[in-house]
């Protein structure tokens, strides 16, 4: 199954994961030493996020080592980026108004 970034990043423990990696590849001991939860269930977030393309997984002799591959976030930052310029014209628009306002209010 193919998985998205979205799905990927909806869950707190995927998305420290994530933060984790950042700059450097940890070996999957290491990731999993760092939550109180099963390695098998480490294993699955791991699956997901490699599914989308988030991280890569290289085997270095006995060791698998996780990698972050953050240009599958443009996605996410594409998306965030519309809704972003959106509210900032909106904040905008609603600060003209309350201006407006205040000022007419003053020369009452």
């Amino acid at each position: 199954m193919r998985r998205d970034v979205f799905q990927a990043i909806a869950d707190p423990t995927r998305r420290k994961i994530i933060g984790m990696l950042a700059g450097k590849q940890l070996n999957l001991n290491t990731i999993a030493d760092k939550f109180n939860i099963s390695r098998p269930a480490i294993s699955k977030h791991i699956k997901i996020l490699t599914e989308c393309g988030l991280l890569t997984i290289q085997q270095q002799g006995r060791d698998r080592y996780c990698k972050a591959n953050y240009q599958k976030l443009g996605e996410v930052a594409t998306w965030v980026e519309q809704y972003r310029e959106f509210w900032n014209n909106k904040l905008d628009d609603l600060d003209k108004f309350l201006s407006l306002e205040n000022k007419t209010n003053n020369y009452k």
